[in-house]
């Protein structure tokens, strides 16, 4: 959320981050709102001070004059509570309106419609070259017996997964790497919840426009979370933080949700988009300085980086266009790791800095040197996210019989083992 002077005295900017951003929200409507919630605003106050100061002189009036003064107190009063629901439907739907500005991307951002328009920056790793015909994440994971997916579909519906033996072991392996390295890097680990209150996915900027993604538990006013980012977010909520307490950087651990309710064709095969998974993800808060908050993007961003690398997986670096990079973000790069069967990147972490945007819709706050309140920066990264990693770990480390190489780096979380699977015909 912006605040409103800001868009008050930047109205041009604000315009043209609503246009590149593709975002339905009409500027002037809301100014236009504003302005009659200042003005009413300040006849509720010239009246309260108006009521105060007739208040005053009733004591001192005469007999003849009591009466008067004393209805005019009434008057006034009548005449403020009718005025109460205006001036609470205009704070309401300023508030409405408010949640739906987006943020001003960076000015390195590049303007595009969707992820078409996203501008490659570099690519890192060998891809791998086959000697043999290399199978896909389903036969590999079929081949070993470490999937059942026509069992799991009877017991979940369709886009769910179950992995079994080594392949359950792999993925749990994965999540404790990750959540192992960005501890060695400073990042405190936490293992939280998914299920939150509807008013964190409007802190975390998800609501209102994502509504349709989230799953709803009807009798519980509580929601199923896609990213720790939304419980983490608010662990700070209306607190009011010192400049010494700063940065918070985090890797939380939670259980993951999504109705993915658009996708459909490959993407559901498998892996790659199922309802539940699990995520590792990187969060921080830091002090409100677009310096700061840019050396932490490239923290979070190296962090990802050097996961993917230790997991000898080939990658690339893309910026996000303005279209593809969510009402909140001010800078946006995504990392798309290769998948072989695909002939091509997908994208397995989304690296975000947002600025003050979501700090104020959260109350995220802390006194600044000066003792001044100050709405904080946040930045949020995957760290790893599973199974989807998983389809370009088997694929790219898939040997001719079948088995599968395990990086090194995945070997102390495996018994030591340097090949997981047994050779298949």
């Amino acid at each position: 959320m912006l605040d409103i002077k800001f868009i008050r005295e930047n109205a041009g900017a604000v315009k043209h981050a609503v246009e590149v951003k593709g975002v339905p929200i009409d500027i002037d409507d809301l100014l236009r709102i504003d302005r009659e919630l200042v003005d009413l605003k300040q006849r509720v106050e010239a009246m309260q001070a108006e009521r105060n100061a007739n208040a005053k002189l009733v004591p001192k009036a005469t007999p003849e004059e009591r009466p008067t003064l004393i209805q005019r107190g009434k008057d006034l009063a009548e005449e403020i509570k009718s005025l109460d629901p205006a001036l609470r439907a205009h704070e309401d739907n300023l508030r409405q309106l408010l949640l739906r500005v987006p943020n001003i991307p960076h000015a390195s951002v590049p303007v595009g419609k969707d992820d078409n328009d996203n501008v490659e920056l570099r690519r890192e790793g060998t891809l791998p070259a086959f000697e043999f015909t290399p199978r896909d994440q389903v036969d590999l994971l079929e081949g070993q017996g470490w999937s059942d997916f026509e069992r799991v579909a009877r017991v979940s519906g369709s886009r769910s997964y179950l992995l079994k033996g080594e392949g359950a072991l792999l993925e749990m392996a994965v999540q404790m790497f990750a959540m192992s390295f960005l501890a060695g890097r400073g990042f405190t680990p936490l293992s939280t919840t998914a299920l939150v209150r509807p008013e964190t996915l409007v802190n975390s900027g998800h609501f209102p426009g994502d509504e349709e993604s989230v799953y709803k538990l009807e009798g519980d006013e509580l929601m199923l979370a896609g990213t720790a980012e939304v419980p983490v977010n608010s662990l700070y909520a209306g607190e009011q933080l010192s400049a010494d307490q700063l940065p918070l950087a985090f890797s939380a651990i939670s259980g993951a949700f999504r109705r993915e309710a658009g996708s459909a064709g490959r993407d559901v095969r498998g892996l790659i988009r199922v309802h539940e998974f699990r995520k590792v993800e990187q969060y921080v808060i830091c002090r409100a300085d677009e310096q700061e908050g840019l050396q932490w993007f490239e923290t979070l961003l190296g962090n990802a980086e050097a996961i993917l690398q230790a997991l000898e997986l080939p990658y690339r670096v893309v910026q996000n266009c303005t279209g593809d990079m969510g009402a909140g973000k001010v800078l946006m790069y995504d990392i798309e790791t290769w998948v072989p069967s695909e002939q091509k990147y997908r994208e397995t972490h989304s690296c975000s800095y947002l600025g003050d945007w979501q700090a104020r819709r959260t109350g995220l706050r802390y006194r600044d040197e000066n003792g001044k309140l100050v709405y904080a920066h946040t930045l949020n990264n995957t760290g790893i996210a599973t199974p989807r990693i998983l389809v370009p770990l088997l694929e790219n480390h898939q040997r001719a019989d079948g088995t599968i190489h395990v990086p090194e780096a995945l070997r102390p979380y495996l018994g030591g083992r340097a090949v997981l699977g047994q050779p298949v015909r």
